[in-house]
């Protein structure tokens, strides 16, 4: 009894030994998958700066800011960025209205065939991109659409609502519909309701669905590929483009589209550190 007793000491003592070496090795591993994550983010922002010697801006030569100076200097990266952004403002708009609003309906009310819309949301995010593009493909080639700005504005759409509506549905799986039901007990009309209670409550829901669209209309290449036809946005400009060269101003591009990112995410964060502390002092 005595020898079992001192024996429990010594393996606790070996617990807590093992405990920071168990931390260390979690630490290390984060870090590594971090750096494997980022890395290729680096190396993009990294070689904006580069300076090639050729058409291949793939090894380091030289720092400088004529990049910079110039982002918009060749005419086809321009057009299809700006045409990319276009495409994807547009798609964005309408895929977060109509998610909002399937989620809504789905979170909301319990009617027949509300499963077999949830089914529906699914499918396009299971499915492989490459069966929807082709798929999309031959859908407007049946119909007799000239693939272009029309047909890629439509795929986008199709598989951005499903993202919208799965992203606002998780914001609304924690909504208190007894606070409608109280503000309609007070007089308000539903169109008041929604706009006075429930959609300033499911807002940060709606906005990180639509900026989670329009970076996956921004970043789409497989489906887009199917159905852009002759015009290319800034994903097929830069893969048709690196067979005969990768210019710096592809680098300078992607950067700025980083830094619009990480910009709107600080200034979100910003403003919810903003409300909390208001609220706090009131």
């Amino acid at each position: 009894m005595s020898t079992a007793i001192e024996a429990l000491p010594t393996t606790r003592a070996r617990r807590r030994r093992r405990r920071p070496v168990g931390r260390i090795l979690l630490t290390v591993y984060a870090v590594l998958g971090f750096v494997y994550l980022f890395a290729p983010v680096f190396v993009i922002v990294v070689f904006s700066f580069n300076k090639p010697k050729g058409r291949f801006n793939l090894v380091w030569q030289e720092f400088t800011l004529d990049n910079w100076r110039h982002p918009f200097a060749i005419e086809e990266l321009r057009d299809a960025m700006f045409y990319s952004l276009r495409i994807a403002a547009l798609s964005t708009v309408v895929a977060t209205l109509f998610g909002a609003l399937i989620a809504l309906a789905l979170a909301r009310y319990r009617f027949r065939g509300s499963a077999t819309i949830n089914l529906l949301l699914v499918l396009p995010l299971t499915t492989p991109e490459i069966v929807l593009g082709a798929s999309l493909a031959n859908l407007f080639l049946g119909w007799g659409l000239d693939r272009g700005a029309t047909t890629i504005w439509i795929a986008h759409v199709m598989f951005s609502v499903s993202f919208v509506a799965l992203t606002v549905k998780a914001r609304l799986r924690g909504f208190d519909w007894n606070l409608e039901d109280a503000a309609m007990d007070l007089g308000a009309g539903p169109m008041r309701t929604f706009a006075t209670v429930t959609f300033p409550l499911i807002v940060p829901g709606i906005i990180a669905a639509g900026l989670l669209s329009f970076a996956l209309s921004m970043d789409d290449f497989i489906i887009t590929f199917f159905t852009a036809g002759s015009r290319n946005t800034f994903p097929l400009q830069v893969f048709g483009g690196s067979r005969n060269g990768t210019p710096p101003q592809i680098n300078v591009l992607a950067t700025l589209v980083l830094l619009v990112t990480i910009g709107v995410i600080v200034a979100g964060a910003l403003l919810q550190w903003a409300r909390s502390r208001t609220g706090r002092l009131q």
